[in-house]
């Protein structure tokens, strides 16, 4: 790179809370930032969605209070980059814009569709096995049975929602649709189309959908967005759009990202097995792997990254961070006459929790209160306070539902290193829940592993969104990225501890096998769908 001063990048991070909007240096500085909520409708028989205009006008208003702090640096971006959550569906007409709402990576509604489609009657995990190896030979790993991702929504929609389905010229994923609305122009990229795994993903290069892979997925090829390489430049932004936003004409836009991709480039782990623990509203294990590995039975595979020459591991935990969100709103601050409702903030929380032991009195918190995907897929698992007693405190309750997520990590980071045959390293906590010291430390003490704290973890995204635009304009290297990345915390395990959190996590992950007949009757087809 050169010696000039770096670029800045308007970076989206679309997350399920609602998109971050943010100036990014190249050297790894955010400038501003922005944040606007966008709540997610989830309800009883399986249903999350949001609407995708809402996205769009909390980016807009992100971007212009942005661009009223710091004009000369919104007038001087380099490149648009646009990134977050991947997985969800939304149906556009030709012009791009929406004609329904988005089906989000936890809408479960297309299950019995996606069963229908992936099954026969001889099954391998809920797969017809000629159906699941063509996929995994090809693509690398396979729709999910359960029907939250883009095969269950686009089935849902097809044989649920005629009208909308009639309506719909394309499918998109949400980050294709926010850079949609920056160029004018649908298009989509094998990286933001990975969860349809709709792309022979042997080869590293290319940028084409799988005929076979179309066939087996049971997808109208025509409803499939246009497919452009990712490590490009996808278009520019509309000159309407650069006016409304403060922005220099022409300014180029690459293609949009995952979270999972921008994640390990904003935490700075660009060698192989350099990992990050990710605690947003969902949760993840990343790391980027020399090679391509798949296990149908953790959910897991490497897909091809956000850098040419290299793969990145691929899982996700469907509760994370939203498991203390609802705990502050559905049990400390619910709104129900019961008691007082004063505003609780997170810190209120973990410091309450701060006083409870390592370990919370033996009490488990299981975090599955949407199901889970990896390394167990099973929509039907609910979340739970296990071993109760008269003696438990408050403290220990909500301490409980910090180190229950914990476990959940410990329980997919141990489960990923098994699956690509090689330990992690380089531990880095990233999302908003690393935001805490408490949660960080918790999470130290459970994996049993020093952990280190990314700068600024809740914009891990925008920073990794940025340096790819860098890598796309040629503006910087791969082995300038791990230099640009803060951290702020280093967190040593206690090892006073490792007894009791041995004990506590051997019964979470038997929790689904030994339980798994009782979460079937109460929330599976002809239960309670709680």
């Amino acid at each position: 790179m050169s010696d000039a001063a770096p670029g800045i990048v308007l970076a989206v991070d679309l997350g399920t809370g609602g998109p971050k909007t943010a100036l990014v240096s190249l050297s790894g500085e955010v400038v501003g930032s922005a944040h606007r909520r966008v709540e997610p409708r989830v309800s009883a028989d399986g249903a999350a969605v949001q609407d995708p205009d809402a996205w769009w006008a909390a980016v807009v208003a992100g971007a212009q209070e942005i661009a009223a702090a710091h004009p000369d640096e919104m007038a001087g971006v380099v490149a648009v980059a646009v990134t977050g959550q991947w997985g969800s569906t939304v149906p556009v007409d030709a012009a791009g814009e929406a004609v329904g709402d988005c089906m989000l990576w936890m809408d479960t509604r297309g299950r019995d569709h996606a069963r229908s489609v992936l099954g026969g009657r001889v099954s391998i995990e809920g797969f017809a096995p000629r159906t699941v190896l063509e996929f995994i030979r090809r693509a690398g790993g396979a729709p999910s049975t359960e029907g939250n991702d883009p095969l269950g929504h686009r089935l849902w929609i097809e044989r649920e929602q005629p009208d909308v389905y009639r309506r719909t010229a394309t499918f998109l994923e949400p980050i294709d649709l926010i850079a949609t609305r920056f160029t004018g122009t649908v298009a989509a990229s094998p990286a933001s189309m990975l969860l349809s795994w709709l792309t022979d993903n042997r080869s590293l290069s290319g940028a084409a959908y799988d005929p076979v892979l179309v066939r087996l997925a049971a997808v109208d090829p025509t409803r499939l967005p246009p497919l452009v390489p990712t490590q490009s430049v996808r278009g520019t932004v509309q000159a309407s759009v650069a006016s409304e936003l403060g922005l220099p004409p022409g300014v180029p836009v690459v293609t949009a990202l995952p979270d999972l991709h921008s994640a390990a480039l904003g935490a700075g782990g660009i060698e192989p097995y350099a990992a990050h623990v990710s605690v947003s509203t969902s949760g993840w294990i990343g790391c980027h792997a020399p090679s391509k590995k798949t296990s149908i039975a953790r959910q897991m595979a490497t897909v091809p990254s956000a850098l040419p020459d290299r793969y990145i591991l691929a899982n996700n935990h469907e509760t994370a961070g939203v498991c203390l969100e609802w705990l502050r709103n559905g049990v400390l601050l619910a709104d129900d006459g019961l008691g007082p409702t004063r505003d609780v903030s997170f810190d209120d929380i973990t410091a309450v929790a701060a006083t409870a032991a390592s370990g919370s009195g033996g009490v488990l918190f299981a975090p599955w209160l949407n199901g889970e995907r990896s390394p167990v897929a099973d929509a039907d698992l609910r979340g739970s306070f296990l071993n109760l007693s008269l003696a438990t405190t408050r403290a220990e309750l909500v301490r409980a539902v910090l180190e229950g997520v914990a476990h959940n990590s410990r329980w997919l980071l141990e489960a990923s290193e098994k699956v690509l045959r090689h330990p992690f390293h380089d531990l880095r906590m990233i999302g908003g829940g690393a935001q805490s010291d408490v949660w960080c430390q918790i999470h130290a003490d459970v994996l049993g592993r020093p952990v280190a704290r990314v700068g600024e973890p809740l914009l891990t995204n925008v920073r990794g969104a940025a340096f790819f635009a860098g890598l796309v304009l040629g503006q910087l290297e791969a082995s300038d990225i791990g230099a640009r990345v803060p951290i702020d915390g280093r967190f040593e395990p206690d090892h006073d501890a490792r007894r009791t959190h041995d004990l506590l996590h051997a019964e979470l992950v038997r929790l689904p096998k030994s339980q798994r007949g009782l979460y079937h009757r109460l929330n599976g087809a002809g239960g309670l769908r709680g």
